[in-house]
Protein backbone atom coordinates (compact mmCIF):
# COMPACT_ATOMS: atom_id res chain seq x y z
CA UNK A 1 0.00 0.00 0.00
CA UNK A 2 1.16 3.64 -0.31
CA UNK A 3 -0.47 6.11 2.12
CA UNK A 4 -0.24 9.72 3.05
CA UNK A 5 0.67 10.16 6.61
CA UNK A 6 0.09 13.49 8.41
CA UNK A 7 1.92 13.57 11.91
CA UNK A 8 1.82 15.83 14.43
CA UNK A 9 5.74 16.69 15.01
CA UNK A 10 6.80 19.30 18.24
CA UNK A 11 10.36 19.16 19.03
CA UNK A 12 10.06 20.34 23.23
CA UNK A 13 7.16 20.64 25.12
CA UNK A 14 7.51 24.47 24.77
CA UNK A 15 7.72 24.40 21.12
CA UNK A 16 4.50 25.11 18.54
CA UNK A 17 3.63 21.47 16.79
CA UNK A 18 2.31 21.24 13.09
CA UNK A 19 1.28 18.31 11.55
CA UNK A 20 4.02 17.14 8.98
CA UNK A 21 2.94 15.04 5.85
CA UNK A 22 4.88 12.37 4.77
CA UNK A 23 4.66 9.76 1.73
CA UNK A 24 5.34 5.87 3.02
CA UNK A 25 5.16 3.16 -0.42
CA UNK A 26 5.39 -0.64 0.39
CA UNK A 27 3.38 -1.09 3.10
CA UNK A 28 2.19 -4.67 3.39
CA UNK A 29 -1.63 -5.15 5.25
CA UNK A 30 -0.18 -7.40 7.66
CA UNK A 31 2.33 -4.92 8.98
CA UNK A 32 1.44 -3.67 12.44
CA UNK A 33 0.56 0.04 12.89
CA UNK A 34 3.70 0.61 14.93
CA UNK A 35 5.54 -0.96 12.02
CA UNK A 36 4.54 0.94 9.55
CA UNK A 37 5.80 3.67 11.88
CA UNK A 38 8.85 1.69 12.22
CA UNK A 39 8.74 2.17 8.28
CA UNK A 40 8.38 5.83 8.12
CA UNK A 41 11.66 6.63 10.80
CA UNK A 42 13.66 4.35 8.44
CA UNK A 43 12.94 6.64 5.39
CA UNK A 44 13.23 9.60 7.49
CA UNK A 45 16.88 8.52 9.47
CA UNK A 46 18.49 7.34 5.54
CA UNK A 47 17.34 11.21 4.47
CA UNK A 48 19.06 12.44 7.54
CA UNK A 49 15.37 13.78 9.26
CA UNK A 50 15.05 13.70 12.58
CA UNK A 51 12.57 10.23 13.05
CA UNK A 52 9.14 10.92 14.50
CA UNK A 53 9.06 9.80 18.02
CA UNK A 54 6.15 7.50 19.70
CA UNK A 55 6.04 5.57 23.29
CA UNK A 56 6.01 1.76 22.93
CA UNK A 57 6.71 -0.96 24.69
CA UNK A 58 5.96 -4.69 24.71
CA UNK A 59 3.62 -4.30 21.14
CA UNK A 60 1.37 -7.34 22.60
CA UNK A 61 -1.40 -5.23 23.51
CA UNK A 62 -0.32 -5.32 27.24
CA UNK A 63 0.94 -2.26 28.35
CA UNK A 64 -0.97 0.66 27.30
CA UNK A 65 2.26 2.65 26.51
CA UNK A 66 1.55 2.63 22.55
CA UNK A 67 -0.63 5.69 23.06
CA UNK A 68 -2.14 7.09 19.28
CA UNK A 69 -4.83 9.40 17.94
CA UNK A 70 -5.45 7.75 14.69
CA UNK A 71 -7.69 10.32 12.71
CA UNK A 72 -9.23 11.37 15.15
CA UNK A 73 -10.13 7.65 17.37
CA UNK A 74 -8.28 6.62 20.49
CA UNK A 75 -5.92 3.63 19.30
CA UNK A 76 -7.46 3.50 15.60
CA UNK A 77 -10.65 2.44 14.02
CA UNK A 78 -10.20 -0.94 15.61
CA UNK A 79 -11.41 -1.64 19.10
CA UNK A 80 -7.51 -2.42 20.29
CA UNK A 81 -4.56 -1.30 21.59
CA UNK A 82 -2.44 1.02 18.72
CA UNK A 83 -0.14 -1.89 18.89
CA UNK A 84 -2.40 -4.52 17.80
CA UNK A 85 -4.06 -2.78 15.06
CA UNK A 86 -2.68 -3.76 11.58
CA UNK A 87 -2.98 -2.22 8.21
CA UNK A 88 -5.60 -4.22 6.90
CA UNK A 89 -7.71 -1.48 8.81
CA UNK A 90 -6.83 0.82 5.98
CA UNK A 91 -6.77 0.87 2.04
CA UNK A 92 -4.23 2.23 -0.39
CA UNK A 93 -3.97 5.65 -0.82
CA UNK A 94 -5.35 6.36 2.58
CA UNK A 95 -4.19 9.70 3.79
CA UNK A 96 -3.89 8.92 8.22
CA UNK A 97 -3.87 11.98 10.69
CA UNK A 98 -1.95 10.46 13.82
CA UNK A 99 -1.90 12.78 16.89
CA UNK A 100 -0.78 12.45 20.44
CA UNK A 101 -3.23 12.20 23.47
CA UNK A 102 -5.21 15.31 23.37
CA UNK A 103 -5.90 16.30 27.34
CA UNK A 104 -4.61 18.87 29.62
CA UNK A 105 -3.27 16.30 31.98
CA UNK A 106 -1.21 14.74 29.48
CA UNK A 107 0.97 17.31 28.09
CA UNK A 108 3.40 16.30 25.31
CA UNK A 109 6.88 15.53 25.33
CA UNK A 110 7.78 15.17 21.71
CA UNK A 111 5.74 14.36 18.66
CA UNK A 112 3.70 11.44 19.60
CA UNK A 113 4.87 11.17 23.10
CA UNK A 114 2.78 12.71 26.56
CA UNK A 115 3.87 12.59 29.96
CA UNK A 116 1.20 10.11 31.62
CA UNK A 117 2.19 10.73 34.78
CA UNK A 118 -0.67 12.22 36.50
CA UNK A 119 -1.99 8.62 36.42
CA UNK A 120 0.73 7.46 38.30
CA UNK A 121 0.37 9.86 41.14
CA UNK A 122 -3.61 8.87 40.69
CA UNK A 123 -2.41 5.29 41.86
CA UNK A 124 0.25 6.19 44.75
CA UNK A 125 -2.41 8.33 46.24
CA UNK A 126 -4.71 4.54 47.49
CA UNK A 127 -4.14 1.78 44.47
CA UNK A 128 -2.37 -0.44 47.18
CA UNK A 129 -3.69 -2.87 49.64
CA UNK A 130 -2.48 -3.45 53.17
CA UNK A 131 -0.10 -6.24 53.17
CA UNK A 132 1.42 -7.97 56.72
CA UNK A 133 5.03 -8.58 57.49
CA UNK A 134 5.89 -12.43 57.48
CA UNK A 135 5.08 -15.60 55.23
CA UNK A 136 2.76 -15.39 52.52
CA UNK A 137 -0.52 -16.35 53.55
CA UNK A 138 -2.13 -19.52 51.99
CA UNK A 139 -3.83 -18.61 48.74
CA UNK A 140 -7.18 -19.51 49.74
CA UNK A 141 -7.13 -18.67 53.36
CA UNK A 142 -9.35 -15.54 52.62
CA UNK A 143 -12.04 -16.99 50.21
CA UNK A 144 -13.43 -14.48 47.36
CA UNK A 145 -16.83 -14.94 45.93
CA UNK A 146 -17.11 -15.93 42.66
CA UNK A 147 -19.25 -12.83 41.37
CA UNK A 148 -16.74 -10.40 43.10
CA UNK A 149 -13.82 -11.78 41.58
CA UNK A 150 -14.97 -12.05 38.33
CA UNK A 151 -16.01 -8.51 38.75
CA UNK A 152 -12.58 -7.63 40.21
CA UNK A 153 -10.88 -9.05 37.25
CA UNK A 154 -12.98 -7.34 34.61
CA UNK A 155 -11.51 -3.94 35.94
CA UNK A 156 -7.89 -5.61 37.02
CA UNK A 157 -7.89 -5.66 32.88
CA UNK A 158 -7.37 -1.92 32.66
CA UNK A 159 -3.71 -1.21 31.09
CA UNK A 160 -3.70 2.57 31.74
CA UNK A 161 -2.94 3.15 28.72
CA UNK A 162 -5.18 7.13 28.65
CA UNK A 163 -7.62 6.26 25.59
CA UNK A 164 -10.60 7.23 28.15
CA UNK A 165 -8.75 10.28 28.41
CA UNK A 166 -8.10 10.90 25.08
CA UNK A 167 -11.78 9.70 23.93
CA UNK A 168 -13.67 11.83 26.48
CA UNK A 169 -14.72 15.58 25.00
CA UNK A 170 -13.74 16.58 29.05
CA UNK A 171 -10.32 14.80 29.28
CA UNK A 172 -11.93 12.46 32.55
CA UNK A 173 -10.07 9.81 34.02
CA UNK A 174 -13.15 8.61 35.98
CA UNK A 175 -12.70 5.69 33.59
CA UNK A 176 -9.46 4.56 34.88
CA UNK A 177 -10.00 6.18 38.20
CA UNK A 178 -13.24 3.44 38.74
CA UNK A 179 -11.26 0.65 37.44
CA UNK A 180 -8.70 0.81 40.08
CA UNK A 181 -10.83 1.94 42.75
CA UNK A 182 -13.56 -0.99 42.16
CA UNK A 183 -10.90 -3.52 41.47
CA UNK A 184 -9.59 -3.35 45.23
CA UNK A 185 -12.68 -2.15 46.60
CA UNK A 186 -14.49 -5.26 46.06
CA UNK A 187 -11.93 -7.88 47.57
CA UNK A 188 -11.55 -8.65 51.12
CA UNK A 189 -7.87 -7.47 50.73
CA UNK A 190 -8.60 -4.09 49.71
CA UNK A 191 -11.18 -3.74 52.78
CA UNK A 192 -8.95 -1.83 55.39
CA UNK A 193 -8.67 1.28 52.72
CA UNK A 194 -12.13 0.89 51.49
CA UNK A 195 -12.77 4.14 52.39
CA UNK A 196 -9.43 6.08 52.08
CA UNK A 197 -8.84 4.51 48.41
CA UNK A 198 -11.47 5.92 47.00
CA UNK A 199 -11.58 9.74 48.82
CA UNK A 200 -7.23 9.60 47.85
CA UNK A 201 -7.95 8.45 44.64
CA UNK A 202 -10.90 10.90 43.62
CA UNK A 203 -8.70 14.16 44.90
CA UNK A 204 -5.43 13.19 43.28
CA UNK A 205 -7.30 12.72 39.97
CA UNK A 206 -9.18 16.06 40.44
CA UNK A 207 -5.85 17.89 41.63
CA UNK A 208 -4.17 16.48 38.15
CA UNK A 209 -6.43 18.70 36.13
CA UNK A 210 -8.36 16.06 34.33
CA UNK A 211 -12.14 16.97 33.28
CA UNK A 212 -15.47 16.18 34.95
CA UNK A 213 -17.28 13.16 33.87
CA UNK A 214 -20.71 14.24 32.10
CA UNK A 215 -21.50 10.24 30.93
CA UNK A 216 -21.06 10.49 27.50
CA UNK A 217 -19.97 7.18 27.29
CA UNK A 218 -16.78 7.69 24.93
CA UNK A 219 -14.29 6.42 27.29
CA UNK A 220 -15.65 2.63 27.58
CA UNK A 221 -16.42 3.15 23.48
CA UNK A 222 -12.70 3.70 23.17
CA UNK A 223 -11.05 1.53 25.61
CA UNK A 224 -9.46 -1.53 24.27
CA UNK A 225 -10.01 -3.65 26.91
CA UNK A 226 -13.36 -2.65 27.47
CA UNK A 227 -14.12 -1.62 31.02
CA UNK A 228 -17.37 -0.87 31.16
CA UNK A 229 -19.77 2.49 31.50
CA UNK A 230 -21.16 1.36 34.77
CA UNK A 231 -17.73 1.07 36.81
CA UNK A 232 -17.89 4.80 36.54
CA UNK A 233 -21.44 4.59 38.56
CA UNK A 234 -20.31 1.76 41.19
CA UNK A 235 -17.11 4.00 41.35
CA UNK A 236 -19.55 6.97 42.64
CA UNK A 237 -21.71 4.99 44.88
CA UNK A 238 -18.17 4.41 46.80
CA UNK A 239 -17.47 7.49 46.80
CA UNK A 240 -20.71 8.56 48.49
CA UNK A 241 -20.44 5.90 50.57
CA UNK A 242 -16.76 6.90 52.12
CA UNK A 243 -17.89 10.45 51.90
CA UNK A 244 -21.00 9.66 54.37
CA UNK A 245 -18.97 7.36 56.78
CA UNK A 246 -15.70 9.26 57.05
CA UNK A 247 -12.34 8.38 57.06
Amino acid sequence: MKLTLRVWRQRTPEAEGAMATYEVDGISTDMSFLEMLDTLNEKLILAGDDPVAFDHDCREGICGACSLVINGEAHGPERTTTCQLHMRSFRDGDTIDIEPWRAAAFPVVRDLVVDRSAFDRVIQAGGYVSVPTGAAPEAHATPVPKADADFAFEHAECIGCGACVAACPNGSAMLFTSAKVNHLNVLPQGAPERESRVLDMVEAMDAEGFGGCTNTGECAVACPKGIPLPSIAAMNREYLRATMRGR
